[in-house]
């Protein structure tokens, strides 16, 4: 398959207002170790904590690869994609990515809520991108799906429709995006 006909991602970073690793997903073997994965997401995190991409999302340029990134409170999220992608593509996962964690996030999205949702929202990264393929960008889809697959084990989101979910956490992104 040529890059052309399959839009695909390279990886999606989830890291933290300090550039720790919240939860991250690497798909190629662009960074072969794990070291070189931590100095990617280090040099993307220092590179990109002076923007203003919290009211909308920003693209930059690194090494052959377009990341876009949107941050919320104390979390940054990041989609890296090859050069010759469209740009319009990876801010679609981009949002994807960031309205299904706010949706299992019932709107709290933070680090504390995160860590303590971790496997929601790697199942998240699951659902959006198998093997840098992207699969689905429809927030609602993709929570939903999580949303079920973790039903077992209690998950409250279930009692909750996915509308409500959504609506409340527009309602706590609106709020936070005006503090």
């Amino acid at each position: 398959m040529s890059h052309e006909t399959c839009p695909s991602v390279k990886n999606i970073l989830l890291l933290d207002s300090d550039g720790k690793r919240v939860a991250v997903k690497y798909f190629t073997e662009d960074w072969p170790t794990n070291s070189a994965k931590e100095n990617f997401e280090k040099v993307v995190f220092t590179k990109t904590q002076k923007t203003n991409a919290r009211t909308e999302a920003e693209i930059a340029m690194f090494e052959n690869n377009i990341v876009v990134y949107k941050f919320v409170q104390d979390l940054h999220f990041f989609v890296t994609g090859g050069d010759y992608e469209n740009e319009l593509i990876l801010a679609t996962v981009l949002q994807a990515f960031f309205d299904s964690v706010g949706l299992l996030l019932r709107g709290n999205v933070d680090k504390k809520e995160a860590l303590e949702n971790l496997d929601l929202i790697l199942l998240c990264i699951d659902e959006i991108a198998d093997g840098g393929i992207i699969l689905e960008t429809d927030p609602n889809v993709i929570a939903g799906k999580v949303a079920s697959n973790s039903i077992d084990s209690g998950a409250p989101l279930s009692e909750q429709t996915l509308s409500q979910a959504l609506a409340t956490a527009r309602e706590h992104l609106a709020r936070s995006l005006l503090k």
